[in-house]
């Protein structure tokens, strides 16, 4: 009897939201429906008329849709954040990427390298090659992927490595490995939020799927599939943090 909640989401938080469906829907009654796309292309489809009573993308992309009257003034909550990492295909001899020398030599000597090349993660490792002054090195040896392939790509043997946000590379598992994440100094977190419709035609029902995805009980689920749920001074210390130019 229930029209179905809407849910439009980022591909890199599709592996942990979908843990988390059935559960919702045994406890309320609702049916969820999910579409997913990268960050930017949500926020593209949401501006050119996309309906959806949920979503879940980037935080600035959440308060430019509230600006536009797509997402609903005051709605938005925190979901988490996730660490970029480094995929290999399963079975893959061990490779040290814990310092940022290890990292920089395993980049150098990989044979290829998978990317999201529309994606933010994807963005943030173009930027990151230049300013570890490896570009011109490592960029030929990039095997650009469409939404949410990239480590689906290593596991076919597409590329050696591949490098995306934690959540994917669990979810590819087991015919892909998660070597580490990105060594401390150069990690950045693409965080997300949540925001509701403000067209939804089920607001109540919206604000529900809100409140369980933003909730203290789904932390270790979540954690489980590589979504943090840092403190707001941790996460800004962490995005901050960039390494120097060579």
């Amino acid at each position: 009897m229930n029209q179905d909640i809407r849910l439009f989401g980022a591909i890199a938080v599709r592996p942990a939201v979908l843990a988390l469906i059935s559960q919702f829907e045994t406890a309320t009654g609702f049916t969820v429906a999910v579409k997913w796309e990268l960050n930017p292309t949500v926020k593209k489809q949401i501006e050119a008329g996309e309906p959806f009573d949920l979503v879940i993308i980037n935080p600035n992309l959440v308060q430019d849709l509230t600006a536009l009257g797509k997402v609903k003034a005051g709605s938005q909550v925190a979901f988490g954040r996730i660490a970029m990492g480094v995929a290999a295909k399963a079975g893959s001899q061990p490779l040290n990427i814990g310092s940022v020398e290890a990292f920089e030599h395993a980049l150098k000597s990989a044979r290829s390298i998978a990317y999201a090349s529309e994606g933010t993660s994807g963005g943030y490792f173009s930027g990151l090659l230049e300013r570890l002054g490896i570009a011109d090195e490592v960029k030929p040896k990039l095997v650009a992927v469409p939404g949410g392939q990239t480590a689906p790509a290593v596991g076919r043997g597409e590329a050696e490595l591949g490098v995306v946000p934690v959540t994917s590379i669990l979810a590819a598992a087991p015919q892909v490995m998660l070597v580490g994440q990105f060594p401390a100094e150069l990690q950045s977190y693409v965080d997300f939020a949540i925001g509701i419709s403000a067209d939804t035609t089920d607001a109540e029902a919206a604000k529900q799927l809100s409140d369980f995805l933003a909730s203290t009980a789904v932390d270790d689920i979540l954690a489980a599939k590589g979504v943090e749920r840092p403190n707001p001074s941790q996460t800004r210390s962490k995005q901050s943090r960039h390494v120097a130019v060579k």
